[in-house]
């Protein structure tokens, strides 16, 4: 391949800066580590994966202290409130003065005021590079009342305008079909 031919490399802040146009909901991931302690860290992203069987995935930095706990642990996926916000910087490493208000359910500790919870068995690893992708079995859930608190371009938000009166849930199930652009 000729250096003519060879795409130019992906510069890190610029591509930083597209995959931060992505808005996302804060979502930290808690587990009980080999030591019995609780341990928690924000994850890079979350999805759902399937819904049969019931399946969900979070990817974090392998180099993250959280990471070591996750090799076929239980684990809690955290969707954050927006009234969470000193707990997703305290997860995100800005140590706050007090400790964020959990409880342990089982083996698995979960936040307190949560938007929503899941709670997952160990399913599977995947190498994801410079991160790690775990993939759990979903095995209960919790919705609580209170909107997600959503990151974009570096800045914690909340929710803003709905732009339309439907329900949105058909779009979950998948295109049936893929559609060809109008030229």
């Amino acid at each position: 391949m000729t250096q003519e031919t060879m795409s130019k490399p992906v510069d890190a802040m610029e591509l930083r800066s597209v995959f931060g146009q992505f808005v996302t909901g804060v979502t930290v991931v808690t587990t009980q580590g080999t030591d019995g302690k609780p341990y928690g860290a924000m994850v890079t992203a979350f999805a759902a994966v399937s819904m049969d069987p019931p399946l969900a995935q979070i990817i974090l930095t392998r180099s993250s202290k959280a990471a070591k706990h996750l090799d076929g642990s239980s684990f809690a996926i955290n969707i954050l409130s927006d009234g969470q916000l000193k707990a997703a910087k305290h997860f995100a490493g800005e140590p706050i003065d007090c400790e964020p208000e959990w409880v342990l359910n089982g083996n698995v500790p979960v936040l307190v005021g949560n938007a929503a919870t899941l709670e997952c068995r160990a399913w599977n690893n995947y190498d994801g590079g410079d991160h790690i992708i775990v993939v759990g079995e979903v095995s209960s859930v919790a919705l609580g009342d209170a909107d997600p608190l959503l990151f974009h371009e570096g800045t914690f938000r909340r929710i803003g305008e709905r732009l339309e009166d439907g329900q949105g849930e058909s779009w979950f199930a998948g295109a049936r079909s893929f559609q060809p652009f109008i030229p």
